[in-house]
């Protein structure tokens, strides 16, 4: 048998173009529909069905449910969707990706599709160099698309001809005769495959070609469809570990969903295989009629037959080409019957059971009580795990809002540091604003490198002023910090000079105190408000001049107490520099809010 080196990477580039095209094309409708994605779940609630049909129609759309499930634990990492809600996505996304089964089995065999995948590639080209990013988008779609349908025939081209070459066709012969052995075997492969190439569509091509050519029977190639249902479940396993608990528990979720329905099919595995058979007899044919035919045909004349290669010049062969062509057919229908029939009866039963499938997960993989833990990384997103560029904007957006909020924490600590009176409890009040501080540099660095990474995809107009908005978002609150940690130095100096402040200085750091952590409060509300208020933006604003107007009164005012001798210059410098911090504090809370009015993303409301 002639299958050397060059055969093997003929098959693998083949396989690695079917992949290619399916990424591209998946890439492409996401990108095209990523503000309706985002619409779409918005609208989503706690009702199990409704989620369900929400992860069958974006399945269906972006043609991956692995896209869909990554992009579901992404959702459920960064709070979009809570953990009962991903459930439900996750088993209507497994109906979904059937989808492509069906276009692969309907196109692939009825329609000659590689005729069409060149125009198809000439006609999105040009696509990709319009100005707008929709067309863009659908471009990449139609040429991932041509380019799918390249790889199936290249791979239906490239595997070895096991008919030409007995030896090889026994030694597959003797695991396909091992009874209900070879339904466990061809299921492990099928999970295997799948795990390899992280893609259940492109294990589906293969089997069905491999079941197409009459190398192992339909009951065998159902089985390894079955298997990957198990393997496409790696990728979002993948996806969440960098992610948090409850994306772990999402991922753990979609698992123990493909896994329980895998089980109850092979405990049943004969009556159901007779029950697919009967369905796609009755509408296509019988998928058992081309291994019937292998058996009783002629070695040379099959090998002519699946590699194209008959005379059609007698109405004989005519007529035997077309009835191959149609048992072929029958063969990838019943395939795609058998993977609908699967996924329809495992949501119809396990939908019921949402509610269950959490409470298993979540005592599958218990929460770390460590509340330090949870302080020191981010909540909403992971640089590890991207969904689509336009709806990964809206995860970094709620980390923005957790970090302000924990900006705002850090603020309320100093106020308790400045007023401690306790040694060693300053000391501990002092290490948790430490902490802060270094959460804070950390988290700027960690958001904008995930923002950074979203850039890198192609974005409207829009999404790359929001990236832009919420970069220069990110600096200022991470300013704010550091002026907080500033005031908090300010405050132990002040302890270690044992330098005591007069009842009006206090009493005037307290008054600046309050309208800083007014101006912070404010800056959290916008932050987690989807509309800006106009009067929200004045508020913010009237501090800031508050703000501005107290310094400058209190500079005044504090060079007349220290000629007056009121209090001492060094309890002046410490004095001052508190009060020129708290000034800086609130110019980067308004350059926060003037940052957010200035972009799309916040509609202005000016009643």
């Amino acid at each position: 048998m002639k299958f050397g080196l060059l055969e093997i990477l003929t098959l693998i580039g083949a396989v690695g173009l079917f992949l290619y095209g399916m990424k591209l094309m998946s890439e492409g409708l996401q990108k095209a529909a990523g503000d309706k994605l985002r619409n779409i779940l918005a609208l989503m609630t706690n009702n199990r069905f409704i989620g369900a049909f929400t992860g069958i129609f974006i399945t269906a759309l972006i043609q991956s449910s692995s896209a869909t499930t990554v992009m579901i634990v992404s959702f459920v990492n960064a709070g979009l969707l809570s953990l009962g809600q991903s459930m439900a996505v996750i088993m209507g996304a497994n109906v979904g990706t059937t989808a492509t089964a069906w276009i692969i089995s309907l196109l692939g065999f009825k329609v000659n599709m590689t005729a069409f995948a060149i125009p198809l590639i000439g006609f999105g080209v040009p696509l990709l160099f319009s100005k707008k990013n929709s067309s863009k988008s659908w471009g990449e779609f139609l040429i991932g698309f041509a380019l799918l349908f390249l790889g199936l025939d290249y791979i239906n081209k490239s595997v070895p001809d096991l008919q030409a070459n007995p030896e090889i066709f026994r030694a597959l012969q003797s695991y396909v005769d091992l009874g209900y052995g070879s339904i466990l075997l061809f299921a492990l492969i099928g999970m295997v495959i799948t795990v390899i190439v992280q893609s259940s569509s492109a294990t589906f091509a293969i089997v069905l070609i491999m079941s197409s050519k009459g190398w192992i029977s339909f009951e065998l190639a159902a089985a390894a469809v079955l298997g990957s249902n198990i393997g496409t479940c790696i990728t979002p396993l993948l996806a969440s570990i960098s992610g948090n608990i409850q994306a772990k528990r999402a991922a753990m979720g979609h698992l123990m969903f493909n896994v329980l329905g895998s089980i109850w099919t092979l405990l049943l595995y004969g009556p159901f295989i007779k029950l697919i058979i009967a369905i796609s007899s009755s509408l296509a044919g019988n998928p058992n009629d081309l291994m019937n035919f292998v058996h009783s045909a002629d070695p040379t004349l099959l090998n002519h037959l699946n590699e194209g290669s008959l005379d059609a010049g007698t109405v004989e062969n005519q007529t035997l080409i077309s009835n191959f062509a149609n048992m072929q057919y029958f063969v990838s229908f019943g395939l795609s019957m058998f993977h609908t029939v699967f996924n329809l009866i495992n949501i119809s039963i396990m939908i019921w059971f949402t509610n269950l499938y959490v409470k298993i997960v979540t005592k599958l993989i218990p929460s770390k009580p460590s509340e330090e833990d949870k302080e020191t990384h981010l909540k909403f997103i992971s640089t590890g795990m991207l969904s689509t560029a336009e709806l990964s904007i809206l995860q970094a957006h709620k980390e923005i809002v957790l970090y302000s909020q924990r900006t705002q924490r850090m603020f309320g600590l100093v106020r308790e540091l400045y007023h401690e009176t306790d040694e060693a409890t300053f000391v501990k009040k002092f290490s948790r604003i430490q902490k802060y501080e270094n959460i804070s540099d950390r988290m700027e660095v960690e958001i904008a490198t995930y923002l950074t990474k979203v850039a890198d995809g192609r974005l409207s107009d829009e999404s790359k002023h929001q990236i832009q908005m919420n970069l220069r978002v990110v600096s200022e609150i991470e300013s704010v910090a550091d002026s907080c940690y500033n005031l908090a130095r300010t405050i132990q100096r002040r302890n270690q000079g044992k330098v005591s402040f007069t009842d009006d200085v206090n009493a005037n750091i307290e008054l600046m105190f309050n309208l800083v952590e007014s101006a912070v409060v404010q800056m959290t509300h916008i932050l987690e408000a989807t509309t800006l208020q106009i009067s929200d933006i004045n508020k913010t604003q009237n501090l800031e001049n508050e703000i501005n107007n107290f310094r400058n009164q209190l500079k005044t005012q504090n060079i007349v107490d220290v000629n007056d001798a009121k209090y001492p210059y060094a309890s002046s410098v410490l004095y001052m520099d508190m009060i020129v911090e708290c000034e800086k504090m609130g110019d980067y809370v308004v350059n926060v809010v003037e940052a957010l009015a200035d972009s799309k993303l916040y509609k202005v409301n000016t009643k």
